[in-house]
């Protein structure tokens, strides 16, 4: 009897284990869809506020390219993260890069760097970084404007030797009792610009990516 009592129960575990499982897996499957979603939309959003809808007509998430290593490495991602190309009736209007600024004041700053076909900034945004509140985290559009002073700056926009901080003898602003942090970005910018001028061709293929899957 007591040998018939516990096989019944381990049986009545087992199911229960089985159909816990089950329930867990289709939550996460739920869920993981439902993260993935948002992940994408909001990955969406941040490149629509560098190139928005009217400059563009392609999904510019489908439309990336991975980095090969010589370009991850001097723009501080790792190899194969991937770039975004905004095409319009099938020809490039800009790439938007990541970039990481390696000496922001605590810590690395992760950007992304739109560039427009003649080189100029399309735009810059703070994806994340460790800045002290009310000073370094003003590179975060959400604290300050600071960032939207990229927008139409080229390499000869200010000259290659005024892309600095105003204390450095630059053109850029600092922000008030922080200077390591703007220094950090307006650097970052610049070399990213520098990548483009260099690599143009490789980063504005003149076939969209996912036309090439196709």
């Amino acid at each position: 009897m007591i040998g018939q009592s516990i096989s019944k129960n381990s049986l009545v575990l087992a199911l229960f284990a089985l159909a816990t499982a089950g329930v867990l897996a289709t939550t996460y499957t739920a869920t993981e869809a439902r993260i993935a979603e948002a992940e994408k939309r909001a990955a969406e959003s941040a490149l629509l506020e560098i190139v928005p809808r009217e400059r563009h007509d392609n999904d510019m998430l489908a439309d990336s390219l991975p980095l090969p290593a010589n370009l991850a490495l001097a723009l501080g991602v790792p190899p194969g993260t991937l770039a975004n190309v905004a095409y319009r009736k099938g020809m490039p209007v800009a790439v938007i890069l990541p970039s990481v600024a390696p000496d922001g004041y605590s810590g690395a700053i992760k950007l992304i760097v739109g560039i427009n076909t003649d080189g100029s900034v399309a735009g810059v945004r703070a994806l994340s970084h460790k800045e002290t509140p009310g000073l370094g985290d003003k590179v975060d559009l959400r604290k300050s404007d600071w960032v939207l002073g990229f927008n139409d700056k080229s390499l000869g926009n200010p000259s290659v030797d005024d892309w600095a901080v105003k204390k450095d003898g630059g053109e850029f602003d600092q922000f008030t009792g922080a200077t390591i942090t703007p220094r950090a970005v307006v650097k970052q910018v610049k070399q990213t610009l520098q990548l483009f001028q260099k690599h143009k061709a490789e980063l504005l293929p003149t076939t969209p990516p996912s036309a090439e899957d196709k």
